[in-house]
């Protein structure tokens, strides 16, 4: 397999990783502890290299690179970050799967619908409509009634993810002309 592909495919993991053990931290500052993790700030790269990949690929090679992160991300979130006798923890592995499985193939398919208009519609658009979808499944099933104020964080989350997705667009411009096409 090409290397860039296993490369984008590990960071997929890497950012699942990151933003699931980053997202049992509320921010201590500013009063933002009941509307913020630290996990709004990471996971929206995962939507740059989806569709990054999505760009310069197509979405056959995207979707692998969402499967193989989806794994990655799964496998060591499990064997890293998951504590097996708190549900809580147990209850964020399973929404961050669910979530990044669906929110991603959502934005695969969003993207490739809108990639032939103008170079940031289809990123903006797709990587907003992933984030919603993403942010209700991964609360929803991460925290709904545990006592942590799961709408709010996911409200806050959802801003923050919103705001670093705009901020993923400089990335995105800079990133398209130097990714050649790959076989997989």
């Amino acid at each position: 397999m090409n290397r860039l592909f296993l490369t984008l495919s590990f960071l997929m993991g890497a950012v699942v990783l990151l933003s699931n053990y980053l997202v049992q931290f509320p921010i201590k500052y500013y009063r933002l502890e009941s509307i913020l993790t630290y996990g709004a700030f990471s996971y929206p790269i995962a939507f740059l290299i989806t569709d990054l990949a999505n760009r310069s690929y197509g979405k056959v090679i995207a979707r692998k690179i969402v499967y193989i992160g989806f794994i990655i991300g799964i496998a060591f979130t499990l064997l890293f970050s998951t504590n097996f006798t708190d549900l809580i923890s147990v209850r964020i592995a399973i929404g961050s799967g669910t979530a990044f499985i669906v929110a991603q193939l959502l934005d695969v398919q969003i993207f490739d619908q809108l990639k032939k208009k103008k170079w940031f519609v289809a990123p903006i658009t797709s990587s907003f409509i992933g984030s919603a979808v993403d942010t209700f499944l991964f609360f929803s099933i991460s925290f709904y009634a545990t006592g942590i104020p799961w709408v709010t964080l996911s409200f806050g989350d959802l801003s923050v993810k919103i705001f670093v997705a705009l901020v993923m667009l400089i990335p995105f411009r800079l990133l398209l002309g130097t990714i050649k096409a790959v076989k997989v």
